[in-house]
């Protein structure tokens, strides 16, 4: 009964540890992805001009976040937002699998070096700093470092207090495996894969695989095939997430895949000499066994050199593995779109909200994208007003009216996308990036009814069979002209930074539209005085006009937004 009461509570000892372990991984990424903020995307960006910059830039922020699950999920989200191209993405994502090396040195260290001395300042400064809210992102980093290196403490002492080394049953368990045979490595791989699926996290079954290798009773060549699964089992987090992404989202994901595996395979042909050359380079001997101690760094250095290696060779096959991918999930958007399209956001993807950052970024560029619709919807109704075909005039307002539908859509999905976002933990820039983007998607929707309200006039005026003046026809141009040249600058800011744009280009053209409002409107009372024509067409024009200038109001309402105004 004793026994039983001793198992079990080391069982719990081993699963709170792994908890830990996890949750202190986690707590140290999102602190430095917070601490990182908008620089964390630019340098993504900016650092990913070819190949190479891009795995060093895919290596260096992984060994700082310390998760090549998080560093590939910002990957996808970026290239699910249009922020990197797939090739971009490949090779940050072939960086970060050398920067997750980092992750299996430091848990080796904490298998041979005593960590507790460190732990506990780091929990009292971590403390202090996180009531001092000017650091509390730094205070979350300590806090996370300490967690890890508490659970590190915490496994290699249930480790020896399992006492495994000394277990008869456990040991001829795995005694009983062929180590020299490829299904046994086969079937460990697999294993290491399926685990990792399961849990999510291959620094738990890392940990794991040094905790068996550290006590004697797990050979290093299956312990090694263990680290092999885990590096395929790793590519199941950024697969899942991108499920209900883009298609370039999911091409991302499935090259990280594709890399591992062709790794794997590629080891698994030579695996006896690789493992041997290794175990070497760390100065232990497979064969003879013994020295359990060199076993976790034999594995750190395993880890390290497989996928430095794999990267070596596969940084120069960039292009080819994108063709690659682009086969295998083939663009099923290029299909003609039909009228009735099935709503879908372009940028915006739920599931892919990891960082107030990343979800900031998605709504900016489907905001953007957003401008640009109401755009050409406004271009819409200026080849409303130049058709006389009435066959083509009823074709094009049904379109107006279903783009007046999808707007309301769009401004409510972002909007309930950004309403999830300010749920979380947010930097008082992030909350005033929000609240612009809430005004922002507000004014586009009042554009998108405008263009609507516009359109129903022209289709009043086809249907009494009204006609303008020459003079009104001219005058209406003249004015669709300057919105749709307040648009376009719209635009240019909404896709650029405020600080690369002048506000007062928007005004001068707003200024403009009231000045001619006024213009016409005078125009239109002397008109209809002097019976140039009867009232009803001028009251039609009149109302024309004031929609226009109301546009335009909403399109300097937006800008502003836009500028912090």
């Amino acid at each position: 009964m004793e026994s039983n009461q001793n198992y079990l509570l080391i069982a719990f000892q081993l699963l709170g540890s792994l908890g830990l372990l996890i949750y202190g991984m986690r707590m140290m990424s999102e602190a430095l992805q917070k601490m990182a903020g908008p620089q964390l995307r630019h340098i993504l960006a900016k650092m990913t001009t070819n190949r190479l910059s891009g795995m060093l830039t895919g290596m260096l922020v992984t060994c700082a976040v310390q998760s090549s699950s998080a560093t590939t999920v910002m990957t996808v989200s970026f290239v699910s937002a249009g922020l990197l191209t797939l090739a971009q993405a490949i090779s940050v994502i072939m960086g970060a699998n050398i920067g997750t090396t980092l992750t299996a040195w430091i848990m080796s260290l904490g298998y041979n070096v005593d960590l507790t001395s460190i732990v506990y300042p780091f929990f009292l400064i971590g403390m202090i700093l996180i009531y001092k809210k000017r650091h509390r992102y730094m205070g979350d980093f300590l806090f996370g470092t300490a967690f890890l290196f508490l659970s590190l403490v915490m496994l290699s002492s249930t480790g020896k207090s399992m006492d495994l080394e000394h277990n008869e049953s456990v040991i001829a368990f795995f005694a009983s495996f062929d180590t020299s045979s490829h299904l046994t490595i086969l079937a460990f791989l697999a294993i290491g894969t399926l685990i990792t699926c399961i849990v999510q996290s291959s620094a738990a079954v890392m940990a794991i695989t040094i905790l068996l290798c550290s006590t004697g009773v797990l050979p290093i060549y299956l312990g090694i095939a263990l680290v092999m699964g885990e590096n395929i089992g790793t590519t199941a987090t950024a697969n899942l997430v991108a499920l209900g992404a883009n298609t370039q989202a999911r091409r991302a994901a499935m090259a990280h895949l594709l890399f591992n595996v062709f790794g794997v395979v590629w080891v698994l042909i030579v695996f006896y000499p690789f493992v041997n050359m290794v175990c070497g380079l760390v100065g232990y001997d497979a064969a003879a066994g013994g020295q359990t101690a060199k076993l976790p760094v034999v594995l750190a250095m395993f880890h390290t050199c497989f996928n430095i290696i794999n990267t070596a060779i596969l940084i120069w096959f960039v292009p080819q593995m994108e063709r690659v991918v682009c086969w295998i999930l083939p663009d099923k958007q290029k299909a003609k779109e039909s009228e009735k399209e099935e709503f879908t956001l372009q940028y915006i993807q739920a599931n892919l909200v990891q960082t107030p950052e990343i979800a900031v970024l998605q709504a900016q560029k489907e905001t953007a994208a957003f401008g640009k619709r109401v755009g050409n919807m406004f271009g819409m109704v200026r080849t409303l007003f130049q058709e006389g075909d009435s066959k083509d005039f009823a074709e094009l307002y049904r379109k107006i009216e279903h783009e007046e539908d999808y707007t309301d859509r769009v401004e409510i999905e972002i909007a309930r996308f950004l309403e999830q976002v300010s749920d979380g933990h947010l930097s008082d820039v992030t909350k005033q990036k929000i609240r612009q983007m809430m005004r922002e998607i507000g004014e586009l929707e009042s554009i998108g009814d405008s263009c609507y309200k516009l359109a129903r006039m022209l289709d009043r005026k086809q249907q009494s069979g009204r006609v303008f003046t020459e003079h009104q026809t001219e005058q209406l141009q003249n004015l669709m002209v300057l919105c749709d040249n307040a648009l376009a600058q719209m635009q240019t800011v909404m896709h650029g930074h405020r600080f690369e744009h002048d506000i007062r280009e928007t005004y001068r053209i707003e200024n403009d539209i009231n000045q001619l409002r006024h213009q016409l409107k005078d125009e239109n009372v002397t008109a209809v005085n002097n019976h140039e024509y009867d009232y009803a067409v001028g009251t039609l024009f009149v109302d024309m006009v004031s929609e226009l200038e109301k546009l335009g109001d909403y399109v300097v309402n937006v800008v502003e937004a836009r500028f912090g105004k």
